[in-house]
């Protein structure tokens, strides 16, 4: 049977590759502390069940397309409190954020086009630009220099005729790189000089650990055709199963054909955008605590790691992730290792080996990433699993 080219081009998940490894693990008995994908473990503010417990319809209808009012409505509202104010038709709710990004992608990539991203980045990003065709141009980062890529002559030395936009997650997965407002000047000013889109992924927004002010590539009303934003209550609210997400953009012509791919999927669950609007009325006092927690595990991952000999990383700024260089050959062959022979007194570890993150070959074997969405003791026992994994991984 023939398969598409296009899927063939696609890996798996770097972050859920390993899971047939782990069945067998748990099934010898071992416990495993899942460093390895971006799942919090904070609770979803209770506002989301109490809307789902008092939805009260006699049927449950289709939602409309565009979205349900009542979320565009609250996602606005959001929105406003930034001082970045946004039409109801600026905003296309979606399944999660990436049913948002490769909607964005369909609209604007033909086969052959580029598609210029930092690397490491979202392994996902790779699968959803192949099905369109198109590939991408990675920008190049350093661990040595805490993966920063925010320079206009590196840029746009990466800009070919095949390039059509610019994707910048921020605060970023995997690195927690967050970008300063003149960086995100500068790079709205290169999409705009070149005629490209910026997409801003910014699923982590809230997430940001020196007290800054939030910030969107939305609030550059002046770069109105070339900004994309994505959003979701994945992150944000803990709601990664909600699976709700929206595309926003001031570019009509963009969001018309938008609209063709959310009419082809008919709609986004009705209960699930009910619930979620009701999210949007959780008080500052929740994001608060979310950072402060969040920052006191950052802080546990980065002593644990400083404390290995060999590893190179610099501290995140933002989100929930840590991209480390660690001084072992293969970071594939080691989680394979640290799953079926490595344990102590029971237990392993998993993370996200790092190579899967880049497009240039070679690039990320010896490094990973660490989602640290553990509870602070479980977070501990798993970094001192990875460095006494580390050392008997060597010491073979």
């Amino acid at each position: 049977m023939k398969f598409s080219s296009k899927v063939q081009k696609c890996g798996l998940s770097p972050m859920r590759k390993f899971h047939p490894y782990a069945v067998t693990a748990e099934a010898k008995g071992r416990k495993i502390y899942h460093l390895n994908i971006g799942q919090p473990d904070i609770e979803t503010p209770k506002a989301y069940f109490e809307a789902v417990r008092h939805f009260d319809l006699p049927v449950l209808e289709y939602a409309p397309s565009p979205g349900m009012p009542v979320l565009i409505d609250a996602i606005r509202h959001y929105y406003d409190k930034l001082d970045m104010h946004f039409d109801a038709g600026d905003i296309l709710i979606t399944n999660g954020g990436s049913e948002a990004l490769q909607i964005a992608f369909n609209c604007i990539l033909d086969d052959g086009d580029e598609i210029l991203i930092p690397e490491p980045f979202y392994p996902n990003y790779n699968t959803m630009v192949c099905t369109c065709g198109a590939s991408i141009h990675p920008i190049p980062t350093s661990p040595h220099e805490g993966y920063r890529y925010a320079d206009r002559a590196r840029i746009e030395a990466e800009i070919n005729e095949h390039t059509r936009a610019i994707v910048c997650t921020n605060p970023g997965n995997p690195t927690g790189v967050v970008l300063t407002p003149e960086e995100m000047r500068m790079l709205v000013d290169v999409a705009k000089e070149h005629g490209l889109f910026i997409i801003g992924d910014e699923a982590y927004r809230e997430f940001v650990y020196a007290g800054e002010p939030l910030q969107s590539m939305g609030q550059f009303a002046d770069a109105a055709e070339n900004v994309i934003v994505i959003d979701t209550v994945s992150k944000r609210f803990s709601a990664c199963g909600a699976r709700i997400g929206c595309l926003i953009t001031r570019n009509r012509e963009l969001m018309a054909h938008a609209m063709k791919y959310a009419q082809c999927r008919l709609s986004v669950p009705t209960l699930d955008q009910v619930a979620s609007a009701a999210l949007y009325d959780v008080g500052p006092e929740y994001f608060a605590a979310v950072r402060e927690e969040y920052k006191r595990r950052r802080d546990t991952v980065m002593q644990k790691l400083q404390a290995i000999p060999g590893v190179i990383c610099e501290c995140p700024k933002g989100a929930f992730y840590v991209m480390a260089h660690l001084p072992v050959d293969d970071a594939d062959t080691f989680q394979r290792w640290l799953l079926e022979e490595f344990q102590d007194n029971g237990d392993t570890v998993m993370f996200a080996p790092g190579e899967p993150f880049y497009a240039t070959p070679g690039r990320g074997r010896s490094e990973i990433r660490i989602a640290y969405v553990l509870k602070q003791e479980d977070l501990e026992r798993a970094m001192d699993l990875l460095a006494l994994g580390i050392r008997a991984y060597n010491a073979r």
